[in-house]
């Protein structure tokens, strides 16, 4: 009886194909959503293709914000369902107190962040892991993205 029910478990089991891990892309699409005396909001979109017919979950961790080479933020997200057999984005969004960036100015990031501004221009780094999760396993995806953002003023 016992063979009778592990038969069509495994059946089941090798006709969901479970190839590899999704293929991270790319981080892209960094931006500036919206800054004020109080905060600035920056965006970013992760990139991934899922050739599996199982789905799983992702989550952003211990993600650093680097404006001008100075760390101003450190992002966490909740965890993102993965859709089976599709190429995916996940957000990542970070709130970053303005006085955080301006009220510093370890390695003159006062300096380079107002001359930022000035030429409208600044340069953020994501770097940090993103966490793929699937039926009892994880694996990491290093993330280490510059781009040079225009700011609207």
């Amino acid at each position: 009886m016992k063979k009778l029910l592990v038969i069509p478990l495994i059946l089941l089991l090798v006709s969901c194909s479970v190839r590899e891990k999704p293929l991270f892309v790319k981080v892209d699409n960094m931006k500036v959503l919206s800054s004020s005396l109080q905060n600035i909001v920056l965006s970013a979109d992760a990139y991934f293709i899922n050739q599996n017919d199982i789905g799983g979950s992702l989550e952003s961790k211990n993600i650093d914000v680097i404006i001008n080479n100075v760390k101003v933020a450190h992002m966490s997200s909740e965890m993102f369902e993965v859709p089976a057999g599709e190429e995916f984005t996940i957000p990542l969004k970070v709130i970053i107190p303005t006085k955080k960036v301006l009220g510093s100015n370890e390695n003159g990031v006062l300096g380079g962040i107002l001359n930022g501004i000035v030429n409208k221009k600044i340069e953020v780094q994501y770097k940090g892991i993103i966490t793929y999760h699937k039926l009892g396993f994880s694996y990491d995806y290093e993330v280490d993205t510059t781009q040079e953002i225009k700011i609207k003023i």
